[in-house]
């Protein structure tokens, strides 16, 4: 599944303009730390599974 610190790409950008995001918790819940201006915030797994590009 996923990984502490593994780099995931979303389809839709982040309004600061970034589709990349850091994991750094994962669990049953995923806390997600935006690369371009570093906003955290958290997700069920199963909703990062619909917004990650495949």
């Amino acid at each position: 599944m996923y990984e502490l610190n593994q780099i995931v790409k979303t389809k839709k950008p982040h309004v600061c303009g970034s589709n990349e995001w850091k994991i750094i918790r994962a669990g049953a819940d995923l806390k997600l730390e935006c690369q371009g201006c570093k906003r955290v915030i958290m997700l069920a797994s199963f909703e990062l599974d619909k917004r990650i590009k495949k």
